[in-house]
């Protein structure tokens, strides 16, 4: 058990983190810091944290784990202040959806002072944002990818990956630089796609979107997330993002080259192939 965890963003992630702990019996005293005092507030009088703040270094001073749960340039902004008020012996985490920039952030405030850091990023979400929308489960069954370096203290990769564990993740460990990449391809790409194809229809045909059915729904689901959230995302995750973007727009190429051609059979088969690749899944 943790003996103080802070929680730095009380929203879908942030929140669902705090609501876990709770009910999992993870964390002994849970402390939220965020900016919107009547999230805070709901957060207390739902029994999910125990003391809720809107001042970081009032809330992280004393904390045995902290997490930062906020969209990932604010999580650059923050790691400077947390640097400062953190006990020496505290671990802190995050779960930004980008990597590399953030543990550049960490590990040079780590030179002038030793402080355990270790970047975290679950694989759970929804297009849905804001405390009222987190969950105790969100996490059961997640993909959380640590990504500790060759200057990471093991014990705070240990109790980072218990942490996730026992709120019912599975842990895997990444590279910084990979985590980028991987993720700019299964997670950003579609995002990203998913906002371009919506805005396609809008700008082919409006009236169009009146006679959409379950697949384009489904399809552009992710199209309704928070665009500040996924701003500073496609920003900050921008070179691997270039790269997934070439891959697509090949893969697309292709396609588009055998619907030209009239290529019945080649055109089915390249279908089946990714069919099959994505029933695999």
């Amino acid at each position: 058990m943790i003996r103080r965890l802070a929680v730095v963003g009380l929203g879908l992630l942030g929140g669902s983190a705090a609501l876990a702990a709770r009910r999992r019996g993870v964390a002994r005293e849970i402390v939220a810091i965020g900016r919107r005092p009547d999230a805070l507030a709901r957060a207390v009088a739902d029994g999910v944290v125990d003391r809720a703040t809107v001042d970081v270094g009032e809330g992280v001073r004393g904390v045995d784990v902290v997490l930062l749960a906020t969209p990932v340039a604010t999580i650059e902004a923050l790691l400077p202040d947390v640097w400062r008020v953190a006990d020496p012996d505290a671990t802190v985490t995050d779960v930004g959806s980008t990597k590399g920039r953030i543990v550049s952030v960490a590990e040079a405030l780590a030179v002038s002072r030793p402080l355990a850091f270790v970047g975290g990023h679950p694989m759970a979400g929804s297009e849905q944002s804001g405390y009222g929308q987190a969950r105790a489960d969100l996490f059961v069954g997640a993909t959380v990818i640590l990504t500790p370096t060759e200057a990471s203290d093991a014990g705070a990769v240990k109790r980072v990956s218990e942490f996730w564990q026992a709120l019912g993740g599975r842990v895997v460990i990444l590279d910084p630089e990979l985590h980028d990449r991987v993720v700019g391809m299964v997670s950003h790409l579609p995002h990203l796609l998913a906002f371009a194809l919506v805005d396609a229809v809008l700008r082919s045909d409006p009236a169009a979107v009146g006679f959409a059915g379950r697949g384009f729904a489904d399809t552009t689901r992710i199209a309704a997330s928070d665009p500040r959230i996924w701003r500073d995302i496609f920003l900050g995750n921008r070179e691997a993002l270039a790269q997934s973007l070439v891959a697509f727009r090949a893969a697309l190429a292709d396609l588009e080259r055998l619907i030209a051609a009239g290529d019945a059979f080649r055109l089915e088969a390249a279908l089946g192939r990714i069919r099959a690749a994505r029933q695999g899944l």
